[in-house]
């Protein structure tokens, strides 16, 4: 009978073993569960985040999907007492195991399984750990799956310690794992909670991030402060029983307190969001197609139909393939994209408009239209023009959208609109919670000015800074690159370039007195002009673009043809084809954006030859290999000799005429040459500025262009886009790192006298006087 038992034993153990072994067998061979081929395992689904690096090297944000927001990080550039944290606290045999700890899940099959113990310290090694966050993680849906899951992830863990080195298996988990707030892998996390690189954490920002291994949520530092610092201590006294610190060290360690510099990984926020978001559409695009533009897209299926034909970044994910064939992904393959962009030009652009608009104009804007009762609106509106522009901004909104999908009425969706509700708006102190209607939250919003800024080297086409906007959150319209508005009197230095292509120099004189000009349809024009100053005297064509002189650009006007200004100004880069050829012209009633602007203004500097802006100087893959460079699109647009005089007359709006306060207000001394414009009623404030190194532009206006101040004073471009240049210019000079020079001069060839060297032409109009060098500088 004894021995029967014994046989029985013995056969039920045999019977134990050989099941056993054929339920592995069949997972190794994926009749059970699903195990990886050798291929993937080699070459497991690990997304990366695509980074955004600024030209001198600093990381702007990422592109990635909510959660693939990671970034690769090697082995080398984690630090030793990480690396020893997480293997003291998750594995501390971790060095001796193939895959599976038997010690480990003995202890935790005796100690949960029999002894109903609640800590029994884990079983699973870091390996498994690895092998269920790449192949496991999604919970299994019935009971025999559940107790499938283990072994399948003991069988991968084995197949990975086959496959990998241990140091392969560490930089794999660190990289992989979810440390919440879109914060995938080591190197986000110590971005996000610490704000530094994973090389330069400390070993108690280390401890804590390990901490969250566990169980991120239980133990997130920023919502459970205590419970992240006891479980940070918990890290710290494992590694004094691994021998990795000593008593001594770790108990001063637990003294200190639990201190985070947190930064939430959001492309809404950090430095330039307006430009990672248009870079983010330059290189997402598709090939444009017709059928997908409305009728009333048609320039923009033109402007993007040239991108695709010319811009090599335009559309570049979709233009280039991987060595699979695949066109790359922006979000999943880890590219590295090198801007143009300076991360310190960048701060102080930002910084001079929050300076000026948020802490100067803004204020001046909401006291002017205090208690008026078209506000934010011009007074020269009625009440019943106001409701028209509201009903249709309310009509452009989701909410009504998904209202009149929903099959609710006009009425029903006015009540709506209509029905106090509590929010929270944006104001410059900080988001404020407050109950209002959202028909007055749209008027509320509209309230705030908006803005755009570009600067760039003319010489390189780098774009040193950009700036779309007041705050990216709260108003995402791109006003740098996407918007155009009116432009004013900064057209007028085309209309000059062009005389002066045509044989004028800035020597020449008119009178000064009102020009009635005759348009093809034989109606009078007569424009009106700020100023009645010298009235009646002879004055130079310097002196009227220094003055910004309304009757002297009518008169340039009537000696050249305005096909002619208008071909010019699309060589110079404005791609707007809704620009009417009339007389009215001269004066800026085209809508331009501020970065065509920008890259216009740069022939002013770079003798004649106009620089398209360029925006990234290489991509390169995950790897490091460089995948494509860019260069600089340049095109010679005017003569030399004319950009001479042109700089003659461009200085003369900063040394003496409406760009006065560069020098007044700001003390910026260096040699420069600038416009400002304001269009009709001050809807729109521009300044253009340019010296031998550096061009930059200022639009500020309301988001409508009824949206203004009704007084010059403060809505001239002067005193609403030109604080914007000077403050910045200020900041820029400051940094002697950046190694711009106020004592920089443009290049101009010996000897050069703007009223004689004139082009030699047999198609110079007739002047009717010009004068001589002395009233150059009158």
């Amino acid at each position: 009978m004894r021995k029967k038992v014994i046989y029985a034993l013995w056969a039920i153990l045999l019977l134990g073993m050989l099941s056993v072994a054929l339920v592995f067998h069949a997972i190794v061979k994926g009749w059970i569960g699903y195990v990886p081929p050798v291929e993937e395992l080699e070459n497991p689904d690990m997304r990366f985040a695509t980074q955004i690096f600024s030209d001198d090297g600093v990381l702007l944000g990422t592109y990635s999907l909510d959660k693939d927001n990671r970034v690769f990080v090697g082995y080398n550039d984690l630090p030793p007492h990480l690396v020893q944290a997480l293997i003291a606290t998750e594995d501390v045999r971790f060095t001796e195991h193939s895959g599976i700890d038997a010690r480990a899940l003995v202890r935790a099959i005796v100690k949960t399984g029999l002894l109903r113990q609640a800590s029994s310290g884990g079983g699973s090694t870091l390996s498994q750990q690895l092998a269920k966050q790449l192949y496991t993680e999604v919970r299994a849906k019935n009971k025999f799956e559940r107790m499938m899951q283990k072994p399948i992830e003991w069988v991968i863990a084995v197949q990975l310690e086959r496959y990998y080195t241990k140091e392969e298996i560490l930089t794999l988990y660190l990289n992989k794992l979810d440390f919440l707030y879109n914060a995938i892998g080591i190197k986000m996390a110590s971005n996000t909670y610490f704000s530094k690189e994973p090389k330069d954490l400390s070993i108690l920002e280390a401890a804590t991030l390990v901490g969250m291994c566990k169980n991120p949520s239980l133990y997130n530092p920023r919502k459970f402060s205590e419970r992240s610092l006891g479980r940070r201590n918990v890290v710290l006294g494992q590694m004094v029983k691994a021998g990795f610190l000593s008593e001594a060290e770790a108990d001063s360690l637990k003294n200190e307190p639990l201190e985070l510099k947190f930064r939430r990984v959001d492309h809404k926020e950090g430095p330039a969001p307006y430009f990672r978001e248009y870079l983010r559409g330059v290189l997402s695009a598709k090939k444009p197609d017709k059928k997908d533009y409305r009728r009333w897209q048609m320039q923009q299926y033109y402007e993007d139909s040239l991108a695709w034909e010319t811009n090599p970044l335009y559309g570049w994910c979709a233009k280039n393939t991987k060595k699979n064939g695949a066109n790359y992904n922006l979000y999943l393959d880890g590219l590295k994209i090198y801007t143009t962009l300076d991360s310190r030009m960048q701060r102080y652009a930002e910084e001079a408009v929050q300076e000026h608009i948020a802490q100067s104009l803004q204020p001046r804007f909401f006291k002017a239209k205090a208690k008026k009762p078209t506000a934010p609106f011009t007074n020269q509106l009625t009440p019943a023009e106001v409701k028209a522009i509201m009903d249709r901004s309310m009509k452009q909104t989701d909410r009504y959208r998904l209202m009149k999908q929903g099959g609710a009425t006009e009425e029903e969706i006015r009540k709506a609109f209509d029905t106090p509700q509590e929010m929270t708006v944006f104001t410059y102190e900080g988001e404020k919670d407050t109950l209002m209607t959202p028909m007055d939250s749209l008027k509320y919003y509209k309230h705030f000015l908006r803005t755009g800024f570009m600067s760039m080297d003319p010489l390189t086409g780098y774009v040193k800074a950009y700036v779309g906007g007041p705050n990216f959150n709260y108003f995402q319209y791109d006003m740098a690159m996407k918007g155009r508005r009116q432009v004013g009197s900064t057209i007028k230095p085309y209309l000059y370039t062009l005389a002066m292509e045509n044989g004028f120099s800035p020597c020449d004189e008119t009178r000064h007195v009102e020009q009635t000009l005759i348009d093809e349809n034989g109606k009078a024009w007569s424009p009106r002009n700020a100023s009645a100053k010298r009235y009646g005297e002879m004055v130079t064509l310097k002196w009227g673009l220094a003055n910004s002189d309304n009757w002297v650009t009518a008169y340039l006007m009537s000696k050249l043809s305005p096909y002619q200004l208008v071909r010019l100004i699309h060589s110079f880069g404005v791609l707007n084809k809704q620009i009417d050829p009339v007389v009215s012209l001269c004066l800026g009633p085209c809508e331009i954006s501020v970065g065509e602007m920008v890259s216009a203004y740069t022939a002013f500097a770079n003798k004649g030859i106009r620089t398209a802006p360029l925006f990234v100087s290489r991509i390169e893959d995950s790897e490091g290999n460089i995948l494509e460079e860019f260069t600089p699109n340049m095109e010679e647009v005017i003569s030399e000799e004319s950009v001479y005089k042109m700089l003659v007359m461009l200085r003369a709006v900063i040394n003496e005429g409406t760009g006065g306060r560069v020098r007044r207000v700001y003390g910026i001394s260096a040699d420069m040459g600038g416009k400002t414009g304001t269009t009709n009623n001050n809807s729109d404030g521009w300044f253009m500025g340019f010296t031998p190194s550096l061009v930059s532009g200022v639009w500020v206006g309301g988001e409508e262009r009824d949206i203004h101040f009704d007084n010059m004073r403060d809505g001239q471009g002067a005193e609403m886009a030109l604080p914007v240049w000077g403050l910045y210019m200020k900041k820029v000079y400051a940094d002697k790192t950046l190694g711009y020079s106020q004592d920089e001069k443009f290049e101009m060839p010996e000897g050069f006298d703007p009223c004689k060297d004139v082009l030699a032409s047999d198609d110079a109009p007739a002047m009717e006087e010009t004068g001589g060098l002395d009233n150059l500088f009158e």
